[in-house]
């Protein structure tokens, strides 16, 4: 069941500023009111919208997924994940153009085939930022170009099912990255009904 968008929102933004901003994001504070008349603060963060590709070939037991493994300072500590990222400050496209370069200057892979999975909230408590998950197929293999800051970065496939795995024991847990697996196995419910 989905939300009636045409009624009142419960809160209304009465202010806003700024109170950090860089290259990368802004974070606001916005003074908000509630419908029962009780007033507050709410911070948001401010980010662009990224893409995250799922690389998937053929395996002869099922399928293969490429994924990127690099140190995430927010964490303090590596993170297995599907290639994603965000235009760098200056530049702009589509989505889809986005999706193409990640992918490239990750892994040096290429695709033929690009289906659009969805576009989801990377966090609904406090960011505006969205991601758009691709899938990507029938692949070429070529020379990554990775940014200064993915020096550390490593390149690996894994099968779908040593993938799973990963997510199970605790080694992947980056939330894009199983949200955007979660879409692929809806993806292929609805094709397999069509």
């Amino acid at each position: 069941m989905t939300a009636d968008r045409s009624a009142e929102p419960p809160v209304r933004r009465l202010a806003s500023r700024i109170v950090y901003r860089n290259d990368w994001m802004s974070v606001r504070e916005d003074d908000i009111v509630f419908a029962d008349g009780s007033t507050s603060i709410y911070g948001v963060v401010d980010k662009p919208d990224y893409a995250l590709i799922i690389a998937e070939e053929p395996d002869p037991d099922g399928s293969r997924f490429h994924l990127v493994e690099q140190y995430r300072y927010s964490i303090e500590r590596r993170s297995l994940e599907f290639p994603m990222g965000g235009w760098p400050a200056g530049k702009t496209g589509s989505a889809a153009e986005l999706g193409q370069a990640e992918l490239r200057e990750e892994t040096g892979l290429t695709a033929e085939s690009w289906v659009h999975l969805g576009k989801l909230v990377q966090s609904t408590g406090h960011s505006s930022q969205c991601f758009d998950i691709y899938l990507a197929s029938v692949l070429t293999a070529g020379a990554h170009d990775r940014e200064t800051t993915e020096g550390d970065m490593v390149h690996r496939t894994v099968t779908e099912d040593e993938f799973c795995d990963l997510i199970a024991d605790g080694t992947v847990t980056d939330s894009p990255t199983v949200a955007a697996y979660g879409m692929l196995l809806m993806h292929r419910r609805t094709v397999g009904r069509a």
